[in-house]
């Protein structure tokens, strides 16, 4: 009865109604209750959309410069004549003011490849963040003196795949780089050598995936590849060997023993390397 009683207007004995922080008789109109505490989160659309609702902007990035706390000065078809003209020359030197010393500007245009290489070589996004984030600290240990915007980008990005074993070789990713394969390793080199990054060596299971999908073999064969490639690493047999070439000769000793047709050039090619490095790999699966 007395939750009864609450839910009734104390002027006309009418059906109480929350509105937001509020509650309203639906009668008379009576507010009964006011709360401007909303403890709810701050959901809104910044499109005018019910469906895609934001919270208050884009979360922090190391990809860009200033870590995306900047503004923009957006773009309206309605805004016509001379106030379209003013926003348009606003929005030019508000550019050109995001960009104030050198410094910044490299970050610019170094992040900007970063995140180009990082989507032509299909890489995760947590890639992308560390590479941006190693970038920083080279600049900061004045390592581009006299080095390449576009090989430190390339550098960065190979790195990170090396620390956090996403499978890419140097040459894919020179290939996709602006930079030369000279400017990319001078750059590695430095990075190496000053900021001791803990670049170890890629495991073989880690290509035979992709490798896999590219040579379209069967399920079967990619995981009998994969437990060769785990044995070889475990048995040290592995070290000193490339480890996309590892992968490549237990994809093809996976494939002829489940019969599939797979040659050695073919799984060579795939992992850019020469059969002869499959073939010497093969020998020591078969031993």
């Amino acid at each position: 009865m007395s939750q009864a009683r609450e839910a009734e207007c104390p002027e006309c004995s009418g059906r109480l109604n929350a509105d937001g922080t509020e509650t309203i008789c639906g009668e008379c109109g009576l507010v009964v209750d006011e709360y401007r505490i909303d403890h709810g989160p701050e959901w809104r659309s910044f499109a005018d959309d019910e469906g895609q609702p934001e919270r208050t902007g884009a979360p922090l990035t190391q990809s860009r410069h200033d870590r995306g706390l900047s503004t923009d000065i957006g773009r309206s078809t309605r805004v016509k004549g001379r106030k379209r003209r003013r926003l348009s020359r606003m929005r030019t030197q508000h550019n050109r003011a995001q960009i104030s010393t050198k410094r910044e500007r490299n970050q610019v245009y170094a992040f900007t490849e970063v995140r180009r290489l990082v989507g032509a070589l299909e890489l995760p996004k947590h890639v992308r963040e560390s590479a941006c984030s190693l970038f920083r600290s080279a600049q900061d240990a004045d390592l581009l003196r006299g080095r390449s915007l576009e090989g430190f980008a390339s550098a960065t990005v190979y790195a990170t795949c090396r620390v956090c074993s996403v499978s890419r070789t140097v040459e894919e990713v020179v290939e996709a780089a602006k930079a030369t394969e000279d400017e990319h390793r001078a750059a590695y080199r430095a990075l190496n050598r000053e900021l001791d990054v803990a670049t170890g060596p890629i495991h073989p299971v880690e290509y035979v995936p992709r490798y896999a999908s590219e040579l379209d073999v069967d399920a079967s064969v990619r995981r009998r590849a994969e437990s060769y490639a785990r044995r070889l690493r475990e048995s040290g047999d592995a070290a000193g060997r490339n480890p996309s070439g590892v992968a490549a000769a237990c994809l093809y000793t996976a494939a002829r023993e489940a019969d599939a047709s797979l040659t050695q050039a073919a799984a060579a090619e795939v992992a850019d390397v020469t059969p002869v490095t499959v073939r010497n790999t093969y020998r020591l699966l078969q031993d």
